[in-house]
């Protein structure tokens, strides 16, 4: 591997912040999101590259009273907000892949693209709110209890929807593009507050409490809920007797966490206050959309933007239809159940660990070696889908998905960790939410728009033939069954569809390609000079 040319040593001298008590100053070194925390004497300290080679570390238990329990309030927003999150981007894919095709699940992808698009009104929630109740609580409880309204009610009716999903796709979709809209709108707010929330000493934890309650959240809603949602999953590891039903359904499901989100949300608008800034009531909408347009101006911000915007083309084949092309395989739900479950727990653990390897003057190593392992992975899940027994999945082969599984988990994790560790260290907490939302948004947003192009490609490149006697003639008669309608109707009329040419590897292969020539031709070269700069690099004037 060829090391590129790193931009030589900056120095950040004497540099002095307008910032208030409720909007410390971010800690130059990386942030930790497992506690890690940096002391920064602006007025007589001289750091290389803009980062602290030193971190003191603080753990939980140091912190004061206070900050853990805004440290708890932070962990379960950010749960609550992974919960829908968790529905869009995870579970719903899985529960209509048997009735639609790839394309029809990249529309139903459409529906997680406001996370992707909340720039466009974060300066909204950042200049609109009641001085009197709070600029944070302002959007938060309002925004908690209309998804709280809209969980119940799409409680009610997502059954039938589901049944009927090929008609309903697009009124499935507009539901889940509003919860997902919610969501992100209290994104904004919340990663605002965390800004000004806890203490200067307690900082990096604004960055554990996301990783913490958004993992739990999604995987909550995703791999955990999956597992229960099965028939097969229960009846194989919980029941005695049969059933046709899982041990929760996706209505009961969507109804408890309604009701969830009014009590907890009840519980923050009546006794958490939120402590006034001396730049609460500055400026305005023009105000905030002016700064957020200043921000994007900035050369380094624009470098970054358009590696958030490439960086997950490499991945998006195997990430985005692994799963789905093992249950095409054959994999049954409750295996593949299990396995994401066993997953669950190690996302966890690899958060906690990922924010120590953040620290230090290079932060964006771990991303930079972990995009390399995300490839890597991509290339074995696809081996795993080409060698999928033909007898079916036995101990053996499971165990190869699992260690993928993790493996590919691992690095992502750490991609996370470390990309959101630097987003925290750069963005200017004067601006709140703004600055952060910018970068999120636009890193969600390089997630989001190859995956209908990547899922139309698989449907595109697949051949595939049907052969079934004719009942009128005995004849063999032949019709492509690469679609869903077309497998439906091979496997209606007795007959077996034949794959010619398998359009998950042409697409797979060609995202891992695309990947490795971004990287090493201008990805890796462009963070590490990103990691160098000193925070004056990232301020507007």
């Amino acid at each position: 591997m060829a090391d590129t040319a790193i931009m030589e040593s900056i120095e950040l001298s004497q540099r002095k912040r307008t910032a208030t008590p409720a909007s410390p100053t971010l800690p130059t070194s990386s942030s930790d999101w497992s506690g890690q925390s940096t002391s920064l004497l602006e007025e007589n300290l001289v750091l290389d590259h803009g980062h602290t080679d030193e971190a003191t570390s603080l753990s939980l238990s140091q912190l004061s009273p206070v900050d853990r329990k805004n440290f708890f309030i932070l962990t379960l927003l950010y749960l609550l907000q992974g919960i829908p999150v968790g529905l869009a981007f995870g579970s719903i894919p899985y529960l209509l892949k048997s009735n639609l095709s790839y394309t029809q699940i990249g529309v139903f992808s459409f529906a997680s693209y406001p996370y992707s698009l909340k720039v466009l009104w974060s300066p909204v929630v950042d200049a609109i709110y009641s001085r009197s109740f709070g600029r944070r609580k302002s959007w938060i409880v309002p925004i908690q209890f209309v998804s709280a309204f809209v969980l119940i009610i799409l409680g009610s009716v997502i059954e039938p929807y589901m049944e009927d999903a090929e008609n309903q796709l697009i009124t499935i979709t507009f539901f889940f593009f509003i919860l997902v809209f919610l969501c992100a709108t209290q994104d904004i707010a919340v990663d605002g507050w965390g800004l000004t929330l806890l203490t200067h000493a307690a900082l990096p934890y604004a960055s554990t409490a996301q990783t913490i309650g958004l993992n739990t959240g999604y995987f909550t809603s995703f791999t955990v809920f999956l597992a229960f949602n099965s028939p097969d999953f229960a009846n194989k590891y919980f029941r005695v007797v049969p059933s046709d039903d899982g041990l929760v359904s996706l209505s009961g499901y969507l109804k408890f966490w309604g009701v969830v989100y009014l009590i907890t949300t009840t519980l923050v608008g009546l006794f958490k206050t939120e402590e006034k800034s001396k730049s609460d009531g500055d400026g305005g909408i023009a105000s905030v959309y002016k700064t957020m347009f200043q921000v994007l101006k900035l050369k380094n911000i624009q470098i970054l933007i358009f590696i958030h915007l490439i960086a997950k083309i490499g991945f998006q084949a195997s990430e985005g239809a692994t799963n789905l092309k093992l249950l095409d395989k054959g994999l049954s739900k409750e295996d593949l159940a299990l396995t994401v479950l066993i997953d669950f727990p190690f996302e966890i653990i690899f958060g906690y660990y990922a924010a120590k390897w953040s620290t230090g003057k290079d932060p964006l190593q771990p991303w930079i070696l972990a995009y390399l392992a995300r490839l890597g992975c991509a290339l074995l899940s696809m081996f795993l889908v080409m060698l999928f027994p033909s007898d079916g999945a036995g101990s053996g082969y499971l165990l190869m998905i699992i260690i993928v599984h993790v493996l590919g988990s691992f690095a992502s994790t750490i991609q996370f960790v470390s990309i959101n560790a630097f987003h925290t260290q750069i963005a200017d907490p004067i601006i709140g939410g703004t600055y952060m939302t910018i970068l999120n948004t636009i890193c969600n947003l390089g997630g989001q728009w190859p995956k209908i192009i990547v899922l139309s490609g698989i449907d595109w490149y697949t051949e595939a033939t049907c052969s079934a006697v004719s009942a009128a003639t005995g004849d063999v008669e032949t019709f492509s069954c690469a679609s869903n309608a077309g497998k439906k109707q091979c496997t209606d009329i007795g007959g077996q569809c034949n794959i010619s040419k398998d359009g998950y590897y042409v697409m797979n292969v060609l995202c891992i390609l695309v990947g490795l020539t971004l990287f090493f031709g201008y990805i890796k070269s462009r963070m590490q000079q990103l990691q160098r700069l000193p925070l004056s690099s990232w301020r507007v004037d």
